[in-house]
């Protein structure tokens, strides 16, 4: 999970080194987040089958393996179209493991499966904080951006040795109901976390992946552009240490002001925190981290409350996770081709966009104190 973590949350940092090192337009930096996140999603779709048909054993080992070759390969591309091809692999390898960890939790754990969920999203958090820290050491040292991805890949193989002779449970079957999603999204207030949750990923996803990208284009007095690359990093990492601390605190947040209330209350302020931090990037960029704090109970808590609005809570939100990853891979690719056409800048209010709208929607979304059949009294 701390591998995980790290990974997803150095994308923005790598593409900006790639975007020199390989000449990567912004527009197809925008395409690369668009085919990660379709291979994350891909490998979120078919994991849950490929486990209950082969075992958690084989779909761990394909994961490692998946992101093995991608970032190995990836590591040593000279073109475009070779990143472009492997990082799609590296995307499909972190769904399949990130589905495989969440499976074996409460196989393993079966009495204390949410405490375990807890840590293991700690240790993801972990890897948020501290990947990017190590990036810039590395850039300081005046190291590529490709040892980083060589390195990951040396040690997700070690990994693979301890999966193979690891003692695994058989998981519980997750498959997903196609025709349990069709009958939910009957319910309003299902779609309401279902679109909530779209916009969600979309703005987490535009900002993780764009934001170094947007404050290296600023013209700030004093700063080069080392300095810029270095304070980016921290202003990541610094994210990352406010969106941890938010998620361990989201259930007392909840039980103190309940669940609509939080989602409106931090739906608004990451509105309002977003803005102040884009007016004032160039003065005070660690502004940008109360970001991270607004965000990190918002995927939560809609998740919770979208449980609540169906019978079908666990199918219907396999479908809800699959359309919130394919709206942030076309959130990617929209901030993209936007900054590409109109400059980095304004490439960057796509976020705002996203979070004014997921605001607009947090009002709409009653909290249910009971679960409620789709179903139709007969």
């Amino acid at each position: 999970m701390f591998l995980l973590g790290g990974l997803a949350n150095t994308k923005g940092i790598i593409l900006e080194q790639v975007q020199s090192d390989i000449g990567l337009s912004l527009s197809q930096i925008g395409l690369v987040v668009f085919i990660f996140q379709w291979g994350f999603v891909i490998a979120s779709m078919i994991t849950g089958f490929l486990t209950d048909k082969k075992g958690l054993r084989f779909m761990m080992l394909i994961g490692a393996s998946s992101m093995v070759i991608g970032l190995f390969a990836t590591g040593f591309a000279a073109t475009v179209f070779f990143f472009l091809g492997f990082y799609s692999i590296v995307g499909l390898g972190i769904g399949s493991m990130t589905v495989s960890i969440n499976a074996i939790i409460p196989a393993l754990y079966k009495e204390n499966a949410g405490s375990m969920f807890n840590i293991a999203n700690g240790v993801f958090g972990l890897g948020m904080i501290f990947m990017p820290i190590i990036m810039n050491v590395i850039f300081a040292n005046d190291l590529s951006w490709r040892y980083f991805y060589i390195g990951l890949a040396a040690v997700i193989a070690l990994t693979m040795i301890v999966i193979t002779f690891a003692d695994l449970p058989k998981p519980q079957a997750s498959d997903l109901d196609l025709k349990a999603f069709l009958e939910t999204i009957k319910n309003k207030q299902f779609m309401f976390v279902m679109l909530f949750l779209v916009f969600y990923v979309s703005s987490e996803a535009s900002f993780m992946n764009f934001f170094p990208i947007y404050y290296k284009s600023l013209d700030i007095a004093g700063m080069t552009l080392a300095e810029k690359t270095e304070m980016a990093g921290y202003v990541i990492a610094s994210f990352s240490v406010l969106f941890t601390i938010g998620r361990f605190a989201g259930g007392f947040i909840n039980y103190k002001l309940g669940e609509r209330n939080t989602l409106i209350l931090f739906s608004g302020l990451s509105v309002v925190s977003l803005v102040i931090s884009k007016l004032f990037a160039a003065e005070w960029a660690y502004l940008f981290m109360s970001v991270g704090l607004m965000f990190s109970v918002l995927f939560p808590t809609a998740t919770a409350i979208g449980a609540k609005t169906t019978n079908k809570g666990g199918s219907a939100l396999g479908f809800v996770y699959v359309a919130a990853g394919i709206g942030g891979a076309f959130a990617g690719w929209l901030v993209g081709v936007l900054s590409d056409i109109f400059g980095p800048s304004m490439g960057f209010n796509i976020p705002i966009v996203f979070v004014v709208i997921m605001f607009g929607l947090s009002l709409f979304i009653k909290d249910e104190k009971k679960t409620v059949s789709v179903r139709k009294a007969a």
